[in-house]
């Protein structure tokens, strides 16, 4: 039988953070609980959510721990921050804030964390339908330590989504022109799966501007017609000009 020492260090690993009630519902009984944190072996974070003493905490820990606490939720760093861990850093301008993506509600502990960096909350809610993360190549887990379990990064075709439903309100039209012109080698197959199941016509728009203002070569492989998106005309770009095939307003300098 182990004891209560064995079983925290089984629940909550150094380096991860967690609320009482998940280590409860892991096992752990009650007055293990309280006398872990009389004798300072769990350290409060805010009221209900803990870590444990010896390693401190890192955003990688963080992300890690909210997949875990999250309940069969997906959990993962999306947008422009995936493109940053995917490669393309240098086309990344913020590396202070790390945008975070899930269908589930922002822990309101988030934003008490003592870290170097900014946690972002993006909704999936309105983005994608539940069907897109049965595409087990969307989420890539990057394995930050060997002895913990990996936190998860959308593909730079997910990303390209992602990042497209904040133009203008939070990404310029001018970046996010910048951020496309890296994507040179996407694939078709996994964008044809991301189309199907992207509920942003915003996005899957700009997407297709985007495509063919630059021209790639998987661009040839999607068919603009093969998806729904959406009927009228949509202002994206205040002030800009229409795209009488997409019907979107854009800026007239681009």
């Amino acid at each position: 039988m182990k004891s209560s020492k064995d079983k925290l260090d089984q629940i909550l690993p150094l380096g991860l953070l967690a609320t009482r009630r998940y280590m409860l519902s892991c096992g752990m009984d009650r007055h293990s609980f309280d006398n872990a944190v009389k004798v300072n072996r769990l350290l409060p974070i805010c009221r209900g959510v803990y870590f444990r003493d010896g390693l401190p905490l890192s955003w990688e820990g963080v992300v890690t721990s909210l997949n875990l606490l999250s309940e069969d939720q997906p959990v993962y760093i999306g947008g422009v921050s995936a493109l940053e861990l995917s490669g393309f850093g240098h086309y990344v301008k913020n590396k202070s804030q790390l945008s975070i993506y899930s269908a589930m509600k922002q822990p309101s502990w988030l934003h008490h964390l003592d870290l170097r960096v900014d946690f972002i909350w993006q909704s999936t809610k309105r983005i994608w339908s539940p069907l897109v993360f049965t595409e087990p190549n969307n989420l890539k887990p990057h394995q930050w330590r060997e002895d913990l379990p990996p936190f998860y990064v959308a593909s730079a075709e997910q990303a390209c989504f992602e990042f497209l439903t904040t133009v203008p309100n939070q990404l310029s039209f001018e970046y996010a022109d910048f951020l496309f012109q890296g994507l040179t080698s996407l694939s078709p197959r996994k964008l044809n799966h991301l189309l199907h199941h992207c509920k942003s016509i915003k996005a899957k728009r700009l997407f297709f501007w985007f495509a063919k203002r630059h021209g790639f070569a998987w661009t040839k492989h999607l068919n603009v017609n093969d998806y729904d998106l959406g009927k009228g005309k949509r202002v994206v770009a205040k002030g800009g000009v229409l795209d009488n095939e997409l019907l979107i307003t854009v800026p007239a300098n681009l």
